[in-house]
């Protein structure tokens, strides 16, 4: 890939933390986070125990044709092969990693605490090199997250990252430029929303809910994304080496990023109403809002 022009601003914040139940929260970088860049933490790890490490960091336990294995917020794992010893073993790391996720995330932003919504915690053990993908699923494409079944309107995708690679091997993203740049870039080339489709896609259970016009919006800034090529390979951008026994946190759905290389992560997913931010301008739903001109949802 040829060098892309850097950005004009860091996307990325070091932060010196060590123990998952010792963060406290920062005006500066909250407001950091709420802009879009990610909080990313060199000397925070999620260990593991030596039985546990051998039993699960092994690219094996991912079941045939899944992509990776979830616990969900009822305890139910999902994608694990293996058999009943292993797969409780599985779910007790995984369940042990969301508390820690939890944690960290309650003492850094406690404003969120009594309006998040918790989603699986998922183990990834597959090497991202060698996945065959559409590339509208391919995420080694920078893009925003934005699911075509699962309108959110307006609800932010918090999500809370580990790279547990046992041979030392960093996790390589591509991290991009502001989300309103992003916007302003790809707004102008984006289908105008209609109602009709949005009904007709809910009556073929398409989506889950009916599509808003934002839900509408941001799937196409993440298809327009993922599909021009002379932005993959040209639009401002820093790529960044996630180390071994590390943590980052961002807003998946704010933060432009493409997975480029790894195997082996933990990942929490968290939910917030976009009203409960501390800078409530300055969520996706605000900026699609205020460049939309009208209510989008």
């Amino acid at each position: 890939m040829p060098q892309q022009p850097p950005l004009p601003d860091a996307p990325i914040l070091t932060l010196d933390l060590a123990d998952w139940n010792a963060a406290t929260p920062d005006e500066g970088w909250i407001a950091a986070l709420e802009a879009g860049k990610v909080l990313y933490f060199p000397h925070l790890s999620f260990a593991f125990g030596d039985a546990e490490r051998a039993a699960l960091l092994r690219p094996e336990l991912l079941a045939q044709g899944s992509r990776n294995i979830s616990l969900n917020a009822q305890g139910e794992l999902k994608g694990a092969a293996g058999d009943a010893a292993t797969q409780q073993l599985a779910a007790e790391v995984i369940g042990r990693f969301r508390q820690q996720a939890q944690a960290l995330v309650h003492g850094l932003l406690p404003s969120y605490t009594p309006f998040l919504r918790l989603a699986p915690t998922s183990l990834r053990p597959a090497q991202v090199e060698s996945r065959v993908q559409s590339w509208r699923a391919d995420d080694r494409r920078l893009h925003i997250d934005a699911f075509p079944s699962r309108p959110n309107y307006g609800e932010r995708i918090l999500r809370v990252f580990a790279n547990v690679n046992p041979h030392g091997e960093p996790r390589v993203w591509r991290v991009g430029e502001p989300f309103e740049d992003v916007a302003r870039r790809f707004l102008p080339r984006a289908r105008r929303y209609a109602r009709w489709q949005a009904r007709a896609l809910r009556s073929l259970r398409v989506t889950k809910t009916l599509r808003s016009e934002y839900d509408h919006l941001m799937l196409q800034l993440h298809d327009g994304m993922k599909g021009d090529a002379d932005y993959q390979a040209n639009a401002p951008q820093q790529t960044m080496p996630f180390a071994a026994g590390s943590v980052w946190i961002c807003f998946s759905d704010q933060t432009p990023h493409a997975v480029m290389a790894g195997q082996f992560m933990m990942e929490q997913t968290l939910h917030l109403p976009a009203e409960r931010q501390y800078n409530v301008q300055s969520s996706p739903l605000a900026i699609l809002t205020r460049l939309a001109g009208h209510p989008l949802v």
